[in-house]
């Protein structure tokens, strides 16, 4: 790996000359700018704004510009004087337990790479010193132009070096968390827990990044001339009313999609079901006794020997009205049937009179 800085640790008045490198790498996929109508590549040219034309990168320089506009020129050189120890050292200035690292401080990572055969002994000492200690090592040192705070600590058989920010850089989250009142119950605790429990941990090896890989296949698809793939739809969701019942199927689902119902899950205790509002109008109608449901009731709960009478009852009302209905099915069908039955009738008249 390439060194992008050098220089040395200084761990008291041990020093250990090391390269730093860069210890993560971006996979990103970028794109470049172009005209719409023709494809042509848009281009950022740096121009000298006294003599109007486009200068090489070798002409470039730095310098800071005061407020009244005027230009001061900084050179490498002027930089690498600077009257600080950390222009060239990491300086470690405490060794510190892991957990009193705010996560909020840590930024790039770097790997130190020994320098060289006189560094092997000194480096291997701080290593093994971390590692005995179970603590990191706050240090300073300058990087691009500015002073800055690092933590070392061990990775496999190296140093690795985070920045970190400033504690001053660093915001106080004011105004972020909810300002209203909210009372949590031991029950949405107990679930919540229960979902965590269920979800369990996961091998960081194994997430990886799907928007790319979909990318990839988008841009695959354009070079070769054919219709990009589709998006899925989105999963539908509604509005969540009721937390407890989330948090009461999230469980579920998540049990079901690892296949890990069984005495070692979390347990959930079962609420008593929510009814709908319109579930709860009928539960009030049936407690009023008004509707059918209602008059059904006292039925079921009546002495054995009134139920008898009532049931002969209603088989002879259903009887009669049964012969009733095929009563009027026959006058119906003679109807239909055409005017015979009447023609006859007509004709005795006729001879009686």
């Amino acid at each position: 790996m390439r060194s992008i800085w050098n220089g040395a640790i200084s761990f008291g008045l041990v020093s250990i000359p090391i390269k730093l490198v860069n210890a993560t790498e971006s996979h990103t996929i970028s794109f470049r700018q172009i005209h719409t109508e023709d494809g042509g590549r848009i281009r950022y040219r740096k121009v000298c704004e006294l003599e109007d034309r486009e200068v090489a990168q070798s002409e470039i320089g730095k310098a800071y510009e005061d407020a009244d506009g005027t230009m001061v020129p900084i050179t490498d050189e002027d930089l690498s004087h600077l009257p600080i120890p950390t222009a060239r050292t990491i300086e470690i200035v405490a060794f510190v337990p892991g957990d009193r690292i705010d996560p909020l401080q840590m930024g790039s990572a770097y790997y130190l790479a020994a320098s060289g055969a006189p560094a092997a002994k000194p480096y291997t000492l701080l290593r093994e010193a971390l590692k005995r200690s179970n603590r990191v090592a706050i240090a300073k040192f300058a990087l691009r132009g500015r002073e800055r705070l690092g933590m070392l600590r061990v990775v496999g058989d190296a140093i690795a070096m985070h920045g970190l920010l400033w504690p001053d850089e660093v915001r106080a989250p004011e105004g972020v968390a909810p300002e209203t009142d909210v009372t949590v119950r031991d029950q949405e605790l107990d679930l919540a827990d229960a979902l965590m429990d269920t979800l369990g941990e996961i091998d960081l090896d194994d997430l990886h990044d799907e928007y790319r890989e979909a990318l990839e296949e988008v841009i695959a698809a354009k070079a070769a001339g054919e219709t990009p793939p589709e998006a899925p739809e989105p999963p539908r969701s509604g509005k969540v009313l009721d937390l407890m019942a989330a948090l009461e199927n999230s469980v579920r689902a998540a049990r079901e999609s690892r296949g890990e119902e069984g005495p070692g899950d979390a347990e959930v205790h079962p609420l008593p079901e929510r009814e709908e509002p319109s579930r709860r109008g009928a539960g009030a109608k049936k407690a009023s006794g008004g509707g059918k449901a209602a008059a059904k009731k006292p039925a079921k709960k009546a002495e054995p020997g009134k139920t008898e009478p009532r049931k002969r009852t209603a088989k002879k009302s259903a009887a009669k009205s049964a012969a009733g209905k095929s009563g009027t099915g026959r006058k119906a069908a003679a109807g239909e049937s055409g005017t015979k039955a009447p023609a006859k009738k007509a004709a005795s008249r006729r001879r009686s009179a």
